[in-house]
């Protein structure tokens, strides 16, 4: 691994420790030349995705956007990091899980949608509000009597 400080490539391991409900390990590390110190995470990878755009356009699956998206749709909401972490990588896993190695934005979207409905209501209002394309007032009016409804449906489910 090479550092990030000096860009020496003989850093060492001084810990690891399993991360993230086990689905990655941490490692602090120490460069042995100039001295710094930073943390690295190593996850298993199934297989490259690859996301077909709206355009048509392919790219490379980024797990690091995919949280990005979270954490803005959550921007300033009470969702604790560790319940955004499952999610993600819940979502990774059932992509990777699928069998297929391209995998439609409109997919991940779509998962995305799922998983902040049960996180959060107000985040999943905001994404639905890009992701959807909202144009008019009566399109949050409507993503909002769905979430009343689911509600009035099941009051007890947070």
């Amino acid at each position: 691994m090479r550092c990030p400080y000096c860009g020496s490539e003989d850093t060492q391991v001084k810990d690891s420790r399993p991360a993230e409900d086990n689905t990655s390990i941490r490692r602090r590390r120490i460069c042995p030349d100039c001295g710094g110190r930073f943390t690295t995470f190593e996850r298993v990878q199934l297989r490259e995705l690859m996301v077909i755009k709206k355009t048509g356009r392919k790219v490379l699956f980024d797990r690091d956007k995919l949280v990005r998206s979270f954490e803005i749709a959550l921007r300033k909401r009470p969702v604790d990091r560790d319940r955004i972490e499952r999610a993600v990588s819940g979502i990774v896993r059932r992509l990777e899980s699928s069998g297929e190695t391209e995998i439609s934005s409109e997919q991940i979207g779509l998962q995305v949608l799922e998983a902040l409905k049960s996180l959060d209501d107000v985040a999943f209002v905001r994404y639905a509000s890009v992701y959807r394309d909202f144009s008019h007032a009566e399109d949050f009016e409507h993503v909002i009597n769905e979430i009343n409804a689911k509600i009035a449906r099941d009051p007890l489910d947070p």
